[in-house]
């Protein structure tokens, strides 16, 4: 009866030892099962945030390849097959940390992203804000250069009261006013200046522009040039300056007509300067 009894112990401890094997293989195979799961969902994590990896940066590019390469290790540990109770604790450990460093990956590249919004945004802003700019700098810089104008027409200098005079000349080189033209030799074109606090207080070129009773300006060929007035590129008959002061001088220009004689009829005179006609007047010889 003794003998069966400890037999009894003897079978039993064998059982309760094979049943614990079993569970121990069981839990095992259990584990590594679910560790395999974890590393396909860390995997997946790793493949969705890294969609744009063309864009990202050097570390993390590099940070996405270490982390793929270390899943690439746990799936060969847990490829192997009974792994020992070292084993498993080491794949179980490497795993967790594996779950860290996704996870901070995975924040990481949230944060790159909102980053890469916030850029966007700040530079769609920018780009509107200069073409804001820009275009307040065009509509400045056209006023600016109508103000300008405005201005130079305003501060130019403009003809008051005029006349003209023609002279012969004596043997002796007296000056005596006439009327007729086959006596004139040259004319006086005397002339004020309309009071301009705009205008500069100096010398100023005046050009002067004679057309005969024809239509026809009379130019020295000795003595041809051009001005530019309101654009346009004008033939001058005379050219010379004044000193303007703004003080009402009355100012003579003397002028010789190269294409004697004189015809009779009526003559036009127009004076320019600082880019625009001064005003005109006229003289008439019988």
């Amino acid at each position: 009866m003794a003998i069966e009894e400890s037999e009894k112990v003897l079978f039993s401890g064998l059982y309760l030892k094979k049943n614990k094997s079993d569970t121990k293989i069981v839990y095992q195979d259990d584990e590594r099962n679910r560790l395999k799961i974890e590393l396909d969902s860390l995997e997946a994590q790793i493949e969705q945030v890294s969609t744009g990896k063309a864009k990202m940066s050097t570390e993390l590019r590099a940070k996405n390849d270490s982390l793929m390469a270390k899943i690439k290790v746990l799936r060969g540990e847990l490829a192997k097959g009974k792994l020992t109770t070292a084993e498993l604790s080491k794949a179980q450990e490497d795993v967790k940390q594996l779950r860290y460093f996704v996870t901070k990956y995975t924040a990481d590249i949230e944060e790159l992203k909102k980053q890469n919004t916030t850029l966007t945004v700040e530079r769609d802003t920018l780009k509107t804000n200069l073409a804001t700019v820009s275009q307040k700098a065009t509509t400045l810089e056209k006023q600016n250069q109508d103000l300008d104008s405005k201005v130079k027409v305003a501060s130019a200098l403009k003809m008051g009261a005029a006349s003209v005079v023609a002279y012969k000349i004596k043997s002796s080189g007296k000056e005596v006013d006439v009327t007729r033209a086959s006596p004139a030799k040259k004319i006086k074109i005397n002339f004020t200046v309309a009071s301009n606090t705009l205008a500069d207080k100096s010398l100023h070129d005046i050009y002067v522009r004679v057309i005969d009773p024809t239509g026809n300006l009379i130019t020295d060929p000795k003595d041809a040039g051009t001005f530019s007035s309101d654009g346009q590129d004008l033939q001058y008959t005379y050219k010379t300056s004044i000193d303007f002061k703004d003080d009402g001088t009355t100012y003579t220009i003397d002028w010789v007509n190269p294409a004697l004689p004189f015809q009779k009829g009526s003559y036009t005179v127009l004076l320019y300067s600082d880019g625009s006609a001064m005003g005109k007047t006229s003289f008439t010889l019988k």
